[in-house]
């Protein structure tokens, strides 16, 4: 996808014509142009040749009376840059400097203001009245020559937007003063006073002047309001430091962000903000991450640590290497991602496309005719000029232009400020239509890391003890359930000792010495060596195993020492969130690959009944389950973007649970900053919000030029109601204004707040499958099984080394990453992994996976 920035644009009816223009070049697949941002996204196609498809593009957008350019890191940070309100403003001034006096000189007599002698009287007086008032209204077309440059442009290509509309309302009453002062001259010469008195009341300069004035005061408050829109992003950007305080040679150097490389050490005070992305090397601090996340509370950072740029450390000096810069960090990924979602266009914005496209040659001919009519029916030339002047400026193709755009542009931003990155105009629309929600376990609606969650001491060997005792045995192991130990006995701030004669027993556990007494933890089989275990130990593992935990057992001096229970932990918010879920109308189903014990005692936890559980299912068996759902409706997955990328892509709205320095996860429609599965009903309320805007800006826009057209056409002259240009125009102002301004208020839209919960009255309607992808009902009612592959064999591995469920998921991805293998099924207790195979894969293959994850395969059996 390759971005322009375009140049010249004014309404929808130029961005259609841009799209129309560019659409037909060869080499290009697709085309999206933004009126909001005045860019543009072009799809190539594979064979396109991207240099000579650039100057073809440029040449067509050219062509079609616009200009257009290849857009670059500078253009795109300064396009948030609002440029075009302190130019308009300076146009106002200098048109309000002639236009007051011209509406004195004009109209100030019909209140009673008196004018001076040389204008007064019907005979050279008229005159000079005439020339005073068209000598204030030329400077006023020449400083906004601009409507009458794009206008002819768009006319000379065929091609009329909304200034073509400007222009020739302008131009005809210009046109009309100086016929009137050519009448004038000829009353003059004849001495004919009624000729003269005629055109001396219909001159009709300070409507040419007004139009002009008025247009501009909108396209004024129109780019403030659009540059309002981009305030989330530059609210963003103003946070990212200038310079960083690099480490080089053993000194503290200050250069600018941009001459950060990557591997440079960086240095971080207290109250600064974090230049590039990187990971803490020395030091310990809390960092506001709220710039990106939209979460308040600081996150403690410590050695190996991730941080982006533009938050703000907080508390110590924190030492950082630089991993990504420039245009890589999570910053400019952010800012990317939602540029390009206000780049894009989103399903309802079709509509109104069709119409922009067809807008502006119908209100011209709709001009045109109300001319005519107006003639045949006896009004006057004048009466007839008027309201074909007030159709051509009254009409609004802006409104329509603008509805969609400005909606999607603010809601992105509120999304970017609250961590909820929207990647399309269309995912964020469809977001809001889902109707089932698919969520994956581990990294989801778990926190991904094994934790300590029990622990069960004895008489002789109290909780505390037995966790600072495992902590030093688990010191020298590599294994993630060590981890675990070590980092709960680092939260209770526990100290313990070495151990010596450390001994890792492969497939059982560790052992080793402490003040001469042997201690060992592992499995039961394992204790059962060195010690009889109680009942009551017994019992307890036996307990956390039916709930999905992992027991690890220890023994101290040939006694049993107890048992501490490790397992992936639930989110805080994860059940709140899924409650949330339900509360907007939304099906929500777990989907994981993990066993059903586990499965069903973390859906539990949640709120999820078994009904809405599925368990064992590989990566293609999510992708069949999503498409089992979509029979139904709409369907939104939400994962960690890796392993869910087939389900993820499927999706009408792939939703990613990823940390900040992953937030260009390709498979995904919507991205999730803080991994928090809260933001997932949170981007369901944005979207929705969205929506309701663009239908109340589209509403607004029809309706304006539905009611307003026929009313400036005459219309409505039989009950008295009729609209001279200069009122025209101040409304065609006023409606662009109201739908920019409407879009404003999402700003104030807080996507994580319940308070207004309430499911769709209309859901969007289902997707049907083709008969080819009907599938058979299983025991669950929403889970059905797809076979896309038919099992030709099976296989038993034995593997050595495997000591609890971790490893057994370890050995499962490792195996079923072999092209040909479609599933395994491992058992540490066993020491088995038992694969079903849709080729034949070799056993050095098989072994070469599995001991490639440092286990050890003793057998293979056909």
């Amino acid at each position: 996808m390759q971005r322009y920035e375009i140049t010249g644009m004014s309404c929808a009816a130029c961005a259609s014509h841009v799209e129309k223009a560019v659409s037909a070049v060869p080499g290009v697949a697709g085309v999206a142009v933004s009126l909001l941002t005045n860019s543009m996204q072009v799809d190539y196609t594979p064979d396109a040749d991207p240099d000579t498809t650039a100057r073809r593009i440029c040449n067509a957008v050219e062509a079609a009376g616009y200009s257009a350019s290849l857009a670059t890191a500078e253009s795109e940070n300064a396009e948030l840059e609002d440029t075009e309100t302190p130019k308009l403003k300076k146009r106002l001034i200098a048109s309000l400097c002639f236009l007051v006096p011209l509406m004195y000189v004009s109209m100030g007599h019909m209140i009673g203001l008196p004018l001076p002698s040389f204008m007064e009287g019907h005979g050279s007086g008229a005159m000079v009245f005439a020339l005073v008032q068209l000598a204030l209204t030329l400077p006023v077309c020449w400083i906004n020559r601009a409507f009458f440059i794009s206008g002819w442009k768009g006319i000379k290509s065929r091609a009329p937007g909304m200034d073509a509309l400007v222009s020739m309302g302008a131009g005809a009453a210009l046109l009309y003063g100086l016929y009137a002062i050519v009448m004038i001259g000829i009353g003059l010469k004849n001495d004919d006073m009624e000729l003269i008195m005629q055109y001396r009341h219909d001159l009709y300069f300070e409507s040419a002047a007004t139009i002009l004035t008025l247009i501009t005061v909108g396209k004024t408050l129109e780019a403030y309001s659009k540059g309002k829109t981009t305030d989330a992003l530059k609210s963003l950007m103003k946070l990212a430091p200038q310079t960083a305080c690099v480490l080089r040679d053993g000194e503290q150097i200050t250069l600018p962000v941009s001459e950060v490389q990557v591997g440079d050490l960086f240095l971080v005070r207290p109250g600064e903000s974090i230049p590039v992305d990187g990971t803490v090397t020395e030091g310990i601090s809390s960092v506001n991450e709220a710039a990106l996340t939209g979460e308040s509370m600081p996150v403690d950072k410590f050695p190996g640590s991730p941080v982006s740029a533009a938050t703000i450390n907080q508390n110590g000096a924190l030492t950082c290497r630089a991993e990504r810069v420039g245009q890589d960090t999570t910053l400019s990924q952010v800012i990317r991602l939602v540029r390009d979602a206000a780049a894009t266009k989103a399903p309802l914005a079709k509509t109104a496309d069709k119409v922009s496209g067809i807008f502006v040659p119908a209100v011209t001919c709709i001009a045109l005719l109300t001319f005519v009519i107006w003639l045949l029916l006896g009004q006057t030339f004048t009466y007839a000029l008027a309201r074909g002047i007030s159709v051509l400026v009254i009409s609004c193709p802006c409104a329509l232009g603008l509805a969609t755009p400005v909606a999607i542009m603010v809601g992105s931003g509120v999304g970017a400020k609250n961590g909820i990155l929207f990647k399309t105009a269309a995912s964020l629309e469809t977001t809001g239509y889902t109707d089932a929600v698919l969520l994956d376990k581990t990294g989801t609606i778990t926190t991904g890391e094994p934790s300590v969650v029990k622990i069960v001491g004895t008489r002789n060997v109290p909780a505390k003890f037995l966790l600072s005792m495992a902590a030093g045995l688990e010191l020298r192991s590599e294994h993630p359930l060590a981890r675990a130990i070590l980092k709960e006995a680092e939260k209770d701030k526990l100290s313990y000792a070495t151990v010596a004669d450390f001994e890792a027993v492969p497939g059982k556990g560790l052992q080793g010495k402490v003040a001469g007494k042997v201690i060992a933890g592992g499995n039961a089989d394992f204790i059962r060596e060195t010690c009889e275990l109680t009942s009551d130990l017994a019992r307890a593992g036996e307990e956390m195993s039916r709930d999905g935990v992992t027991p690890l057992y220890f023994s101290l001096a040939g006694k049993p020492a107890g048992v501490i229970g490790v397992s992936d932990v639930v989110k805080q918010t994860s059940a709140e969130a899924i409650s949330q879920m339900k509360a907007l109308g939304l099906q929500v189903v777990l989907l994981t690959g993990d066993n059903a014990a586990t499965a069903k005692h973390i859906g539990a936890m949640v709120g999820l009944d078994e009904d809405h559980v599925i368990a064992g299912v590989l990566p293609a068996g999510k992708e069949a389950e999503v498409r089992r759902l979509q029979a139904a409706g709409r369907v939104a997955m939400v994962g960690d973007g890796i392993n869910d990328a087939p389900a993820l892509t499927r999706a009408e709205t792939g939703i990613a649970i990823g940390a900040g320095a992953d937030v260009a996860l390709d498979a995904a429609d919507v991205v999730l900053v803080r991994s928090d599965l809260a933001d997932v009903p949170a981007a369901v309320r944005l979207s929705r919000a969205v929506v309701r805007n663009i239908h109340q800006n589209l509403f607004w826009a029809f309706f304006y030029n539905a009611v307003c057209i026929p009313l400036a056409a005459g219309v409505f002259t039989g009950i008295g109601i009729t609209l001279n240009p200069m009122i025209a125009s101040a409304a065609m102002s006023l409606s662009s204004v109201c739908v920019v301004t409407n879009a404003l208020r999402l700003n104030t839209f807080n996507p994580r707040s319940a308070a207004h919960d309430a499911p769709p009255k209309h859901k969007a309607p289902a997707r049907e499958l083709p008969a080819e992808t009907a599938c058979e009902t299983r025991s669950c009612p929403v889970q059905n099984e797809i076979k896309t592959e038919e099992v030709t064999m099976k296989k038993t591995i034995h593997i050595e080394g495997m000591m609890c469920g971790h490893c057994e998921a370890t050995v499962k991805k490792a195996l079923e990453a072999l092209d040909g293998v479609q599933s395994a099924e491992v058992s540490h207790e066993k020491g088995t992994a038992i694969v079903a195979l849709t080729a034949d894969v070799a056993d050095a293959d098989l072994k070469a996976a599995v001991e490639a994850k440092d286990y050890t395969v003793t057998g293979i059996d056909a």
